[in-house]
């Protein structure tokens, strides 16, 4: 992995999310029904659950917010069933974009990823048209101002015994990167030092980042991803535009 620090990028969302924290909640609630629907209410033995348990409390999601939500979950026979659709394509100048979304509404979803897409001046591609340029893997993020006794080495040690993949030290943060398979258990081991994470989640990291210099083609960039922001069927958004 090359050394190429997000933290920055994440803070902006971060920060973007603080100003409407309704929307991330919404996102994570949507993900702890999923979880609970298809492993039980219980993380002990859910570890998808627990996987969307510690996507919670990294956005300052409170615990009695997170218990509701699993036990609603839980004991709604009548509860939504939302349906996970993945789109992919392109913004300006060829940046590739995906976008996660659990919708009960498949066709509103379609037409409103497509409407941001439009409108950003970019196009939607075919399944697998820019999913190859990302890798899937298990992503914790630390940030050094929240966590100050760390020492880099030891973090380290303690991340590749767990079965990490890479670590990397930014300026502002420390970047853990797993296989998929092995994100909770390092997830969970990183827990037991009393860390807090300003990530930690499996995500898409791209293998090459793309810059855009032309204005109009970063005001459009822009406003694609405002739109797929503002949209409550959209979960995650993915791209490699170097911000």
């Amino acid at each position: 992995m090359s050394g190429h620090s997000k933290f920055a990028n994440i803070k902006h969302k971060k920060e973007k999310n603080d100003a409407a924290k309704g929307k991330i909640f919404t996102i994570i609630g949507k993900e702890i029904a999923v979880a609970v629907k298809e492993g039980g209410p219980n993380p002990d033995t859910n570890n998808k659950l627990r996987d969307v348990i510690a996507k919670a409390k990294s956005n300052n999601m409170p615990n009695d917010t997170i218990e509701r939500g699993i036990k609603r979950a839980a004991g709604a026979a009548d509860a939504v069933n939302y349906e996970q659709l993945t789109y992919e394509g392109y913004g300006p100048n060829g940046t590739a974009i995906i976008v996660d979304t659990l919708t009960d509404n498949k066709n509103r979803t379609a037409a409103n990823v497509r409407s941001a897409f439009t409108k950003g001046g970019g196009s939607i591609g075919t399944s697998g048209c820019v999913s190859f340029m990302f890798d899937k893997k298990g992503q914790i993020i630390i940030a050094k101002e929240e966590n100050e006794e760390v020492d880099a080495d030891e973090l380290m040690m303690t991340a590749l015994d767990a079965g990490a993949e890479d670590f990397t030290e930014e300026e502002d943060s420390y970047v853990i990167i797993t296989d998929p398979d092995n994100f909770t258990a390092v997830r969970e081991e990183l827990e037991k030092q009393n860390l807090v994470f300003a990530e930690a989640e499996v995500t898409m990291i791209p293998q090459n980042y793309v810059t855009l210099t032309d204005e109009e083609a970063i005001k459009k960039m822009n406003k694609l991803l405002d739109l797929l922001d503002e949209d409550d069927d959209v979960q995650q958004v993915y791209h490699n535009w170097d911000e």
